[in-house]
């Protein structure tokens, strides 16, 4: 269905059309005030030049805790009561805040010697707490010792499958590439593939290589300390491109404009969180500052804006390191990625031009080495074999130990459908944008 444009009259034909409208329109509404300085409660915060922009929309807020089964119901209470705090806390400075998170330590810390049948009486508790709370639940990231670890990796399996928490495969280290972690990634791709409703549980995992702990974004946050602490992570698609819209395609423009805002942005969010931490008596870890995309602001419109070319166009590479540049440069505390998320089933304009073939996984990983995260949200067919998941997965890995960074590979078959068909997910989260799958090669 086409949308209307108030500003031109014109009818808008598709989604990178619908987010240039709906940003030239909202630009229109707020250059004719000028602000002198930052006005923390204001939707709209003004950045260099005298422009003003919206503010990022805090992502997500994620507790880190450290649980024991004896005890999990009043730790997890604790730590709701403290996300609960900082939410207000954000909300009061002018911020949205769209989910609270909560990571544990490695679930095979704390499942002990209870059997299969066992543990996923505890999970399923688990899950039944994070929804009756409203928040998201991270049971960390599965580190395999050898290929003997056959039924942890049927338990991460089965757990995915039934229910909604987020974990990870870790597939790469600094001691190099984990072949047998890859393997079983893929195996755990391939179950969840087939015994989750229409394969979507597999938004809620990652194979994960040389990520850092105590980042805010799910499925690759992790933490194996003593808990009581957080970090932050905002959503930035909109805020990005409506700063390259004053840069006139100058990417050492753009980079400075970025720079700068980000900076205003990040001390902000810093002094909100560290308010936090003195009130709560919770220790603030820091800001992924990743310009994470949603539904309705698009880090590939945001890219298009920049370089005048629909995305994966010469450009594109050098949009992602201007982007990955600008955070890289904040003074306040970081922590995470840093870098780019690319999530094609969560950002309209990259599933539009995935179904068009603009650019393919070989040009995330290309992406990749110059800023992060790696393979996000990729849809892929659902005849995708468990080798063909393999290679895939190890090729992310190669390049994260290669380059000593923080990568991902979440990968997403849809039953039952073939290169060619269109995608019909549901996450049960928000409505995403369906893409065409391609062809693997």
């Amino acid at each position: 269905m086409q949308r209307f444009c108030l500003k031109s009259g014109f009818n808008v034909p598709d989604a990178r059309e619908k987010l240039r409208c709906l940003n030239s329109n909202r630009l229109s509404r707020f250059r004719g005030c000028l602000m002198a300085y930052l006005v923390i409660g204001a939707a709209v915060t003004p950045v260099v030049g005298g422009e003003q922009y919206h503010k990022p929309k805090i992502r997500t807020i994620t507790a880190f805790v450290r649980i024991e089964p004896a005890h999990y119901r009043q730790q997890i209470g604790e730590a709701v009561m403290m996300l609960r705090q900082a939410k207000a806390a954000f909300e009061k400075g002018g911020y949205e805040v769209q989910t609270l998170r909560m990571t544990t330590q490695p679930f095979t810390k704390y499942i002990g010697e209870r059997s299969t049948a066992e543990a996923l009486v505890l999970f399923d508790s688990l899950d039944e707490l994070s929804k009756r709370d409203s928040f998201m639940l991270n049971i960390g990231p599965l580190t395999l010792a050898d290929s003997s670890d056959v039924a942890k990796v049927e338990l991460l399996s089965q757990v995915l499958a039934s229910t909604r928490v987020h974990a990870s495969v870790v597939v790469a280290g600094d001691d190099g590439v984990h072949w047998n972690a890859v393997r079983a990634a893929a195996q755990v791709v391939k179950y969840v593939e087939n015994h989750s409703p229409n394969g979507a549980n597999n938004f809620d995992f990652a194979a994960v290589a040389m990520v850092p702990p105590n980042g805010p974004f799910f499925p690759s946050s992790n933490h194996d300390g003593a808990g009581r602490q957080f970090s932050v992570g905002w959503e930035a698609g909109t805020f990005v491109e409506e700063v390259f819209v004053g840069a006139n395609r100058d990417m050492q423009v753009a980079r400075e404009l970025l720079s700068k805002g980000f900076e205003q942005q990040a001390h902000v969010v810093d002094g909100i969180a560290t308010q936090v931490e003195r009130d709560s008596g919770w220790k603030y870890m820091g800001l992924d500052p990743t310009p994470v995309p949603n539904t309705d602001s698009s880090i590939g419109a945001a890219i298009e804006t920049l370089t005048g070319a629909k995305f994966g166009s010469g450009g594109t590479l050098s949009s992602a390191a201007v982007i990955t540049e600008a955070e890289r440069s904040i003074s306040v505390r970081r922590i995470g990625y840093s870098g780019l998320m690319l999530p094609v089933l969560e950002d309209p304009v990259l599933a539009e031009r995935w179904s068009e073939g603009t650019f393919d996984l070989d040009s995330l990983l290309a992406y990749s080495a110059v800023c992060g995260t790696g393979l996000d949200a990729i849809p892929l067919p659902g005849d995708v074999s468990q080798q063909q998941l393999e290679r895939i997965i190890g090729d992310m890995a190669s390049l994260a130990f290669k380059w000593h960074k923080p990568l991902t590979a979440r990968l997403i078959p849809a039953p039952g459908k073939k290169a060619g068909d269109q995608t019909d997910f549901d996450f049960g989260i928000a409505k995403f944008p369906n893409t065409i799958l391609r062809q693997l090669r």
